[in-house]
């Protein structure tokens, strides 16, 4: 097992980000996905962000190379065996994270941590197919993790002491701080922040005001960097629709119920920035662009 070698299971948003911000700190990644394609793709969001980073002067190019260096990609899962942490940041069901973590019990020492990235599945439930429940733990991590310093710590039943002491460890050396939140659906992040959206969708929705006005009013209003319908197509508008329809069956509670407004753009595949156009109009660089 290498010490220094951490592998993910992934190549979405979060994956990116947590390989960018792993290699920053000097470990080694390994990528795994059937589709080279998807791995491609990833290594191109990376550079990506990173070279964004350069552009306000919070990277160098010494330092793009250097973590360009230290992350590589593979189609094969017994490439991964090696590692002393394991992220899966691929399922988006219980059933296939279960699956995927399954795949990671077995190649992976018993020693490894595992660590699944969480918003609303239980780590409880995933952690009963394993043969040793008290290795995994969940984190669920902010866009963009490169740049948000924090990150909730979800234990399950199972999880032991010595795993939960080892995660906030490796969080502190990544330079992260931590809560610790109970197994509860949302957790602290996304229940709050949730309805925000939710309800600046219905207001947009009503007609009160454009969206830019919109962000603007809460922007200003609140000191908040990113308004509420901006940080949604940040975000990705299938992303938080997943999670408001899992809120919401979950706990039953209205504030969840999704805007129809959100349901109308993912079905049209506007996704947000990732797809150049949301709430509001993008270009390739990521960049707002008017409607």
């Amino acid at each position: 097992m290498k010490q220094n070698l951490v592998a993910i299971l992934g190549t979405g948003t979060i994956a990116q980000g947590i390989a960018m911000t792993v290699a920053r700190n000097a470990l080694d990644v390994i990528i795994y996905d059937e589709s080279e394609d998807d791995l491609k793709e990833a290594l191109k969001g990376i550079e990506f962000s990173i070279d964004r980073e350069i552009e306000k002067w919070g990277m160098t190019e010494s330092e793009k190379r250097a973590v360009l260096s230290r992350i590589e990609t593979t189609t094969v899962k017994a490439d991964l065996a090696n590692a002393a942490i394991f992220f899966e940041s691929k399922g988006k069901s219980e059933e296939e994270k279960k699956e995927l973590i399954s795949n990671l019990d077995f190649i992976s020492d018993s020693e490894a941590l595992l660590i699944m990235t969480t918003t609303t599945i239980s780590v409880t439930e995933v952690s009963k197919i394993l043969r040793d429940p008290s290795r995994l733990i969940g984190l669920h991590f902010i866009h963009p993790v490169y740049k948000v310093p924090i990150v909730e710590v979800v234990k399950g039943l199972k999880t032991s002491a010595e795993t939960v002491k080892r995660t906030k460890q490796f969080l502190s050396d990544l330079g992260r701080e931590y809560i610790e939140v109970f197994e509860y659906p949302g957790y602290v992040t996304t229940r709050v922040i949730l309805p925000l959206l939710n309800e600046a969708m219905h207001v947009l929705m009503e007609g009160l005001a454009t969206a830019e006005d919109i962000d603007k009013a809460i922007r200003l209003g609140y000191d908040m960097s990113m308004g509420p319908l901006a940080l949604a197509d940040y975000i990705g508008l299938d992303y938080v629709l997943e999670w408001l329809e899992s809120l919401f069956k979950e706990l039953g509670e209205a504030k969840f119920r999704p805007c129809p407004l959100l349901r109308k753009l993912v079905r049209e595949e506007k996704l947000g920035l990732k797809t150049g156009e949301g709430f509001f109009k993008y270009d390739k660089e990521g960049k707002r662009v008017s409607k």
